[in-house]
């Protein structure tokens, strides 16, 4: 069971993501229905630690057997989304593969789960043309933090 609270008009969500950078580029996936992109991984499930999450979601997701590198921002995020307010807690880890190199495509691609969500390779240059929450990793990925840093975000709706 994820770690997702719905209520009325409200969401607690309790979310963990890939910073996955290979060649100078990021990879970022978005939901085949929206128009946003957003960095791969998913919603941790009750009892399981952050860690184990990301590398389940990244398994799950596109295949590959992940080892997590550091921890890169834990952020207390707030926006809105199908008409409902989100709190969500993120954590957005720096992840390397196993074994062996991630799988470099220019064209967006499908992952494990079908035709679901989609991804693409993405230079880290051109992140700021792109519509990629949250907003701060559009400029975060160009020089990443030596330490885990703590954010608050507060901007957007989706």
């Amino acid at each position: 069971m994820d770690a997702t609270f719905y209520m009325e008009k409200a969401v607690f969500n309790y979310r963990v993501a890939a910073v996955v950078i290979l060649d100078n580029h990021v990879l970022i996936h978005k939901q085949a229905k929206d128009e946003h992109w957003a960095l791969p991984g998913g919603r941790v499930e009750l009892q399981e630690d952050s860690q184990t999450s990301i590398v389940r979601e990244i398994k799950e997701e596109l295949g590959i057997d992940v080892k997590v590198d550091r921890l890169l921002w834990f952020t207390e995020n707030f926006f809105d989304y199908n008409n409902k307010d989100y709190h969500e807690i993120g954590l957005y880890y720096k992840v390397s593969p196993l074994y062996g190199s991630f799988n470099f495509q220019k064209e967006e691609f499908f992952g494990e789960e079908g035709d679901r969500l989609i991804y693409q390779w993405v230079p880290i240059s051109s992140l700021e043309k792109i519509k990629l929450y949250p907003e701060f990793i559009r400029t975060s990925l160009n020089e990443l933090p030596e330490a885990p840093q703590h954010l608050i975000v507060k901007q957007y709706s989706i």
